[in-house]
């Protein structure tokens, strides 16, 4: 037996950073920028002003996964705001849903083509919506009958003329779902409707349901809303996932109240809250949607930041207990390997963090052969390489360029003894 003055055991751990969420992006398209010419169409519809944006909102889903419902509930109230009224044509009779919508009709009522709307997937019956870069078949929407849908602003990207966001798509969906939106008399009586004219709409009941769930094709980028305002546009979006195993997840865009079967999205949120999104950082959270780098101002330092232990760390600003060390017997266990703070340090590994590469400096006394292992966070070997050393101090370049983001430990065998170091990949 070995006698040693720790007992301990340290455990890997994992940062919570990276992890492969269902709902990977929201995507905000300027679909279309009004002008002049466009409001001159009076007839069959609402005057459509100058400067409205149609914006079309796509959610991205990591690949194989559907989505099946946009909602509202009791925590999670489904919103979609705007400084100005949304606009909507007076002509879309019992079409108050993109996917109930007959193409054909924008033939004779160009700005119907513009209407404000929520779907799943599909843009018109039997046409999926799509980003227009990704949309290569032209366009099908009849436009330039008295000026209208020609306008070829830059900020709205390409042009209708070229590209209408529309691909035929025949698929046979199962039942559609919905509530909240009409009235007693099945009218839409909401800012999706013909007959009212509003700013905003907030439910904390109102959903669109597809039950066996919507892809969006290669990129999976499924179309929820087509929206067009004058105004400054704002949206909290709730949804359900049916994920590659068949569950279903939902992700909220508000966390204050988070139930035990919820997920909360930062994308789901528009604009976006933007702050530390970056793992490295103590300032680091995963409700932000997008990054400012100013918010990212302490770098983590991993490390047993209990005084009473062995290998207390005064350096560190982030606990990990698992990695403690306290005085004791350790039970024949290779301290090197279990608590390789407590050993001659013979190697230092940096950048730590890093990112493409990193390098490990090894001390040697003699030249010989060394091997060094990588482990991820659950222990499983990721890497493994055999380098020879000469006496002195060796640097070794580790390609790390292929490993998730996570944290790691590098760990040094040679002459029967091993030694390691922990580090984030980030």
């Amino acid at each position: 037996m070995r006698n040693s003055l720790a007992i301990c055991i340290c455990l890997f751990f994992l940062f919570p950073m990276g992890m492969q969420a269902q709902v990977q992006n929201v995507i905000v398209e300027k679909y279309y920028i009004s002008d002049a010419n466009d409001a001159t169409d009076t007839i069959n519809g609402r005057v459509l002003p100058a400067g409205s944006i149609t914006y079309r909102i796509y959610i991205e889903l990591k690949p194989g996964c559907k989505l099946r419902k946009i909602y509202g509930d009791a925590n999670h109230a489904l919103k979609i705001m705007s400084t100005d009224t949304f606009y909507n044509n007076t002509d879309r009779p019992n079409a108050y849903f993109g996917y109930l919508i007959n193409h054909l009709w924008f033939s004779s009522n160009p700005t119907l083509a513009l209407d404000s709307w929520l779907t799943l997937g599909l843009g018109a019956k039997y046409y999926s919506g799509i980003i227009k870069p990704k949309d290569t078949d032209g366009s099908s929407i009849v436009a330039g009958l008295g000026g209208l849908l020609v306008n070829n602003d830059p900020n709205a990207g390409i042009p209708l003329t070229s590209a209408d966001g529309f691909v035929n798509d025949t698929v046979t969906l199962g039942t559609w779902l919905d509530d909240g939106f009409k009235n007693l008399s099945n009218v839409d009586t909401s800012i999706f409707g013909s007959v009212y004219l509003g700013t905003s709409f907030i439910s904390n009941s109102a959903y669109l349901q597809q039950n066996s769930g919507v892809d969006g094709g290669i990129g999976n980028k499924v179309l929820v809303a087509q929206l067009t305002t004058r105004g400054e546009l704002t949206f909290e979006l709730n949804i359900e996932v049916i994920d590659t195993n068949g569950y279903i997840i939902k992700y909220v865009a508000n966390g204050d109240t988070l139930l035990a079967d919820e997920k909360i999205s930062p994308f789901l949120k528009y604009p976006p809250v933007c702050g530390c999104t970056d793992a490295n950082y103590l300032e680091f959270s995963q409700g932000y949607g997008c990054l400012n780098q100013d918010s990212c101002k302490t770098l983590v330092v991993f490390g047993c930041m209990d005084p009473l232990a062995c290998n207390y760390n005064s350096s560190a600003n982030y606990n990990i207990q698992s990695l403690c060390c306290y005085p004791g017997l350790c039970n024949d266990r290779d301290l090197a390997i279990v608590c390789p703070d407590l050993t001659q340090k013979r190697i230092e590994l940096y950048p730590n963090p890093a990112n493409e590469e990193m390098t490990l400096e090894v001390s040697s006394e003699q030249n010989e052969n060394i091997n060094y292992f990588i482990y991820d966070s659950f222990g499983r070997l990721m890497m493994e390489k055999s380098n020879s050393v000469k006496k002195g101090v060796s640097q070794l370049k580790i390609d790390v360029s292929n490993l998730k983001t996570g944290v790691y430990m590098v760990r040094l065998s040679k002459d029967g003894t091993s030694e390691g170091r922990m580090f984030m990949k980030y």
